[in-house]
């Protein structure tokens, strides 16, 4: 057995459900990892899972352990029940409450509150007679949306005198509280949903106001997660690369320590920064436009490439 199977096999036997996926349990990074997040959170408060991502060996390991070639992968008690495939199959007929050995409780609809803006938006939407009815989703990102739909039978249903919201139990379970507004802007109007149920989101940051903090001596940890190649053409003053000593700095710090990350233009700082919230850091953000809108918003002196 290889030192990744050895690995994998003490991590099936630590706890009784173990999930391997990409990404984590509040930041799933595929849809099928996310589908499967959301049925095992209807039925256990706590389960273990993998980020097959932060660790290529496991990625691999893993689909010779259960020759199975797909992620997720779902163990429970050390036995291999499958993917999320045959999991979402078990939640459909029943069977997974056997396999997980606890039985999916009752779920109570959630408390919605939808506007008099909204409703009326809706109703002018709205074809033919009666109230509307509309699905509302989300995402395991907590992305929304909203729809005129029917209701289907496994729904959770929310009925008010003027409208209707039908949604499925893993969107009922996020959404107790959520306001539905409908507000007016320059680009013309939107639905605005607020859910007191979302986590933390990485934040975008505008040069200025990182420049202003800087200036203002706010506590700020600036990671720069480009090349050092990069880095010897163009720093901003103050930030730290993100190598292996900056990483091992980054993780010394407090869960609630202000982070901005910054790259040539903003993808990879942002990836980083979605990697940092799903370590379990709150004030996370993203440098708009990265080192680049920086030269040309902030300090011209630092090279642009």
């Amino acid at each position: 057995m290889t030192d990744a199977q050895d690995r994998i096999a003490s991590l099936v036997r630590s706890e009784d459900y173990v999930l391997f996926m990409k990404g984590t349990r509040a930041q799933p990074q595929c849809g099928f990892s996310a589908r499967v997040v959301e049925l095992l959170d209807e039925y256990l408060p706590e389960y273990a899972t993998v980020d097959v991502l932060s660790d290529p060996e496991i990625r691999e390991g893993i689909k010779a352990y259960s020759s199975w070639p797909t992620i997720p992968q779902l163990y429970v008690k050390g036995e291999f029940v499958g993917g999320c495939d045959i999991v979402t199959e078990m939640g459909q007929t029943g069977e997974l409450d056997g396999v997980l050995g606890v039985s999916r409780p009752e779920l109570r609809p959630p408390e919605i509150f939808v506007t008099d803006a909204a409703v009326a938006k809706l109703e002018s939407f709205q074809d033919g007679p009666g109230k509307p009815v509309v699905r509302l989703e989300v995402t395991a990102r907590w992305q929304y949306g909203l729809d005129f739909d029917a209701a289907r039978p496994s729904d959770v249903v929310v009925d008010a005198k003027r409208w209707t919201i039908v949604m499925s139990r893993g969107a009922a379970r996020k959404t107790d509280g959520l306001r539905i507004d409908y507000v007016e802007g320059e680009g013309g109007g939107g639905f605005k949903i607020d859910n007191p149920n979302e986590p933390p989101k990485v934040q975008q940051l505008d040069p200025a106001q990182l420049a202003a903090w800087l200036k203002d001596g706010k506590p700020v940890a600036l990671f720069d997660v480009r090349t050092p190649e990069e880095r010897s053409t163009a720093h901003i003053e103050g930030s730290r690369l993100l190598d292996a000593e900056g990483a091992h700095q980054l993780q010394l710090l407090d869960k609630d320590a202000t982070l901005v990350f910054h790259c040539h233009h903003g993808g990879r700082s942002q990836r980083a920064a979605e990697q940092a919230l799903s370590a379990g850091f709150t004030d996370v953000y993203n440098l708009a436009g990265g080192i680049d809108a920086w030269s040309q918003s902030v300090d011209s002196t630092v090279p642009r490439y």
